[in-house]
């Protein structure tokens, strides 16, 4: 099951902006370490789902894994080799936006070690740049 919104007001959406730096979810609020984004984009709900089980892989049962963004926007996509014109495309996939600042993934539970090789794991498959970040601040 994807990652998506139970129902939405409108099914198609305007790009909208992504200038500017994040104002919530900007420190961290459930474990000691969290992969902040340091460049802004769209992170889609397949991105997300592919980092979150690699990360669960990599820890094996132990810690927990917050995610911290949610994939409410759509994006639609028309099909190729189409003309233009006849209206917007299909919905294609559900998005969430990230600006600088943005923590997308916390952890909690583990030793710094562990949560930094998990964390790897996850930046390597987002499309958005990020770093770790610790509340020990270290």
């Amino acid at each position: 099951m994807p990652l998506m919104p139970k129902r939405v007001k409108h099914r198609n959406m305007h790009k909208g902006s992504r200038k500017g730096i994040a104002q919530c979810c900007t420190t961290l609020a459930f474990g000691e370490y969290g992969l902040k984004s340091l460049s802004r984009g769209w992170i889609s709900n397949i991105e997300i789902e592919a980092c979150r089980v690699a990360v669960n892989r990599h820890l094996k049962r132990r810690g927990k894994l917050w995610v911290r963004v949610f994939p409410d926007k759509p994006v639609t996509k028309k099909p190729i080799e189409t003309r233009m014109g006849k209206g917007k495309g299909a919905l294609d996939c559900w998005v969430a936006v990230v600006r600088p600042g943005t923590v997308v993934f916390e952890l909690g539970g583990i030793n710094e070690r562990l949560a930094q090789e998990a964390l790897s794991l996850a930046d390597a498959k987002l499309s958005v740049s990020t770093k770790l970040i610790t509340r020990h601040g270290r």
